[in-house]
């Protein structure tokens, strides 16, 4: 089954209270039986080149789902989405999978 990034983007201005606590502990909960890594959230950042200006990066999930589409609606519950924020979702693709790549650290020698 494919594996999905959930990247969090929170408001600039978001601060959690402990009604946004409940809220995140029951959005986790929807997503037990697709958890892979619960992620962390992220309160110190910097960015390099444009990464859009009205939310920032807030934490991150890995999930598995069975298309991209499945993996939306998942996202669709995050507390976020109702506070000014949203939920980037990218399919993770093995380098290996990559036509042409190789593994990081293994050299191809020629003779």
């Amino acid at each position: 089954m494919p594996s999905f990034l959930f990247s969090f983007r929170a408001p600039r201005d978001y601060a959690p209270t402990a009604d946004t606590r409940a809220d995140w502990n029951g959005f986790f909960q929807g997503l037990s039986p697709h958890l892979e890594d619960i992620g962390n959230p992220i309160f110190s950042r910097q960015s390099v080149g444009e990464t859009g200006g009205a939310t920032v990066l807030g934490g991150y999930t890995l999930i598995n789902a069975g298309s991209l589409e499945e993996a939306r609606e998942l996202a669709a519950g995050c507390p976020l989405v109702t506070r000014g924020g949203g939920v980037e979702i990218g399919e993770i693709t093995p380098l290996s999978e990559m036509p042409g790549a190789t593994r990081a650290g293994s050299q191809t020698t020629t003779a």
